[in-house]
């Protein structure tokens, strides 16, 4: 199995302004899995401690940030010689030990020359919470679950991959079959390293679902564990109405959906949590798709999405049997699981915020929104090959400078106002718009 992070890894291994580095994701994306395989294949030692684990170390930065006193604690704990460069250093949960985030400024400053990656399954909450913040010395890598193009590889298809590459359309054309294929399986199987595994190793619906399920377990056992007491019940409200929310044909997300009396204020603190603790992803409105578009964004109007298509196909309990009974695994929930797939793959392609457009007065709307560079891209998503792009006409006719995309299952066409990519090409949504 590859993940296209190992490629960040290397340019960060390598430069010389290298700073220690945190990679941020939700619990089971591989972050663990990431940091061990790169430092195997890149170093000839590796320094690693779970601080979740140690009971020796987890005090290890509260009472100075000597350097050469922690280097020697980790040496004696792991019994690994620590050399700058030929150790990799790994603090996994970091934030289980106190002081632990603060101290990776004093490598920055006291220590450059020592090649050190923390990560966490709930950085993103404890960052938000952390009054000493090292700001300015630490690099960030956010992995996410495993994109289809990882899926892809990880298949043994590298074939595929190499003709998505070239955007030789007849040639993909003509093994269509195998690209919707293995999107199927995606669907049904998402991106956590554990069930893509147990799929390609065993070919196990059954257990590639209890994977799933107990992926999501260890996600409501966290609300109680870390979550403030007085937030947990409406977290979990919030967490089990995602699916019925991305159900309706308007996936605008609705408080009221959740219960009658619910108000934003109510749970602006759970979507927080849930949003920090990346299970979440808010895409937020925008009013029009002016440069930049966070100029426009409006932040009482939004759509949220889980973490996995896989995980959304798990918590909605789709069946194994829709994943050979032609398209209609595309169409489920009213194209929820399509939406959310190429969300997923689109943060996997760009670093900024993604958003969406609704029209004021009218049942108008674009499902993304993505800036490219200098370039708006107005994206619309089709479950099968349905060719109807009503709201991205509106849409091109109102904004003109934008180039608006269509992703359904149809065949790549370029014609004089618009893209159509297929669904299993949104990994190459950004060259071709260029």
């Amino acid at each position: 199995m590859r993940r296209q992070a190992t490629k960040y890894l290397k340019q960060w291994k390598n430069n010389s302004s290298r700073k220690p580095l945190i990679i941020r994701g939700a619990r089971q994306v591989g972050k663990t899995w990431l940091m061990k395989e790169f430092g195997n294949k890149n170093y000839k030692n590796i320094a690693y401690v779970n601080f979740e684990d140690s009971v020796t170390l987890k005090n290890l930065f509260v009472d100075n940030f000597d350097i050469k006193r922690i280097l020697l604690a980790v040496e004696i704990e792991t019994g690994i010689k620590i050399t700058p460069q030929d150790t990799l250093i790994i603090f996994d949960e970091i934030q289980e030990a106190e002081r632990g985030i603060t101290a990776l400024k004093y490598f920055c400053e006291q220590a450059p020359q020592y090649h050190v990656i923390a990560a966490g399954s709930l950085l993103g909450v404890t960052l938000h919470q952390h009054t000493s913040f090292p700001v300015g010395k630490i690099n960030f890598l956010d992995l996410h679950p495993m994109n289809y193009v990882e899926f892809i590889e990880a298949s043994g298809n590298s074939q595929l991959l190499e003709i998505l590459k070239r955007k030789d359309w007849k040639l993909i054309k003509t093994f269509k079959h195998r690209y919707v294929d293995l999107l199927k399986q995606y669907y049904f199987t998402g991106g956590m390293p554990e069930a893509v595994a147990e799929f390609f190793n065993n070919s196990n619906f059954t257990e590639v679902r209890n994977i799933q399920k107990r992926i999501l377990l260890g996600y409501e056992q966290d609300f109680s564990k870390h979550a403030p007491a007085s937030i947990v019940p409406r977290i979990r409200m919030l967490w089990n109405s995602i699916p019925s929310q991305l159900s309706k044909e308007n996936k605008k997300f609705i408080y009221s959906a959740i219960k009658k009396s619910a108000r934003a204020k109510d749970f602006e603190s759970s979507i927080s949590w849930l949003s920090d603790s990346g299970l979440i992803y808010k895409v937020h409105r925008i009013t029009k798709p002016g440069m930049p578009l966070k100029a426009y964004e409006d932040f009482g109007t939004f759509k949220l999405f889980i973490s996995d298509v896989g995980l959304l196909a798990a918590i909605s309990d789709l069946p194994a049997k829709s994943i050979i009974n032609g398209n209609i695994i595309f169409e489920e929930f009213k194209g929820s699981l399509t939406e959310q797939y190429v969300l997923q793959q689109l943060r996997t392609l760009t670093d900024n915020d993604i958003f969406y457009w609704s029209a004021e007065k009218s049942r108008a709307e674009i499902d993304f929104i993505v800036q490219n560079e200098d370039t708006i891209l107005p994206i619309e998503v089709k479950a099968a090959e349905n060719l109807q792009a009503k709201s991205l006409k509106v849409f091109s006719h109102k904004y003109p400078d934008t180039k608006p995309v269509r992703i359904s299952m149809s065949d790549f066409r370029k014609e004089n106002w618009l893209i159509n990519m297929p669904l299993y090409a949104v990994s190459e949504i950004f060259s071709i718009t260029i």
